[in-house]
């Protein structure tokens, strides 16, 4: 579980004015810390791996963000369709004003040499959905509804960058279509647990990810997000 502190809270906010312009890096960090009186040491303690942190950091607080944010009694009337789609849009839509820093994440990510913290970042995002709306699956579904939606929610955060609609409307009717086509996908297989290997072959993976055959870098699959002080 990542560290949390106020400190790191303070640093991420006054950054993400300056990553559209200085990218996830030092420059942002330094210049943010300028910003806000924290020395230079002091900053990169909080952030030692300079863009990798960072980034990490900003996911984990949004995603901590969607859960304070979510309204749980208005959900409980709604289909588990509706309520993904409700935890998904509510993580993208307070973000909006970042959407230039998080264009600049996804294409650090898209790295070769980022790609654990990719998949860090986005099982930690489709899991913290997946809690949100009271899923208590623990057999293979678990890893089979994190697995196809984290397609889905791949492919909606794409769409969303580069949405000109007005209120993003055809991002939300493009997560929609992508939520329905998981719907089909499950009806279709039957028996999901048992056919989704060869649908979606990243549920294979996560599910040996979690059981620690692939080492303990892959600890933060049995973690949940954790809450950044002042949330």
């Amino acid at each position: 579980m990542l560290k949390t502190d106020e400190t790191r809270d303070r640093l991420l906010a006054a950054a993400l004015d300056h990553v559209p312009f200085d990218g996830w890096g030092d420059k942002a960090l330094m210049t943010a810390a300028e910003e806000i009186g924290i020395g230079a040491d002091a900053a990169r303690r909080a952030f030692p791996r300079g863009a990798s942190s960072l980034i990490e950091y900003h996911s984990a607080w949004a995603d901590q963000r969607m859960l304070d944010n979510l309204d749980e009694a208005a959900l409980k009337d709604l289909g588990v369709r509706q309520r993904v789609s409700k935890a998904v849009r509510n993580r993208l839509e307070q973000n909006d004003s970042s959407r230039e820093a998080i264009r600049a994440a996804v294409g650090y990510l898209a790295m070769p040499q980022n790609g654990l913290l990719s998949l860090k970042c986005l099982y930690r995002t489709v899991d913290a959905v997946w809690f949100a709306i009271g899923d208590k699956s623990l057999d293979f579904n678990f890893y089979s509804k994190r697995a196809i939606l984290a397609g889905a929610y791949s492919a909606t955060l794409l769409y969303w960058l580069d949405d000109q609609s007005e209120d993003h409307a055809d991002s939300w009717a493009f997560l929609d279509r992508r939520l329905n086509d998981v719907v089909r996908i499950g009806r279709a297989s039957g028996n999901l647990g048992n056919n989704l290997q060869r649908i979606v072959p990243s549920v294979g993976l996560l599910a040996r990810l979690s059981k620690g055959e692939l080492g303990r870098n892959f600890d933060f699959l049995r973690t949940r997000p954790p809450r950044p002080s002042g949330s």
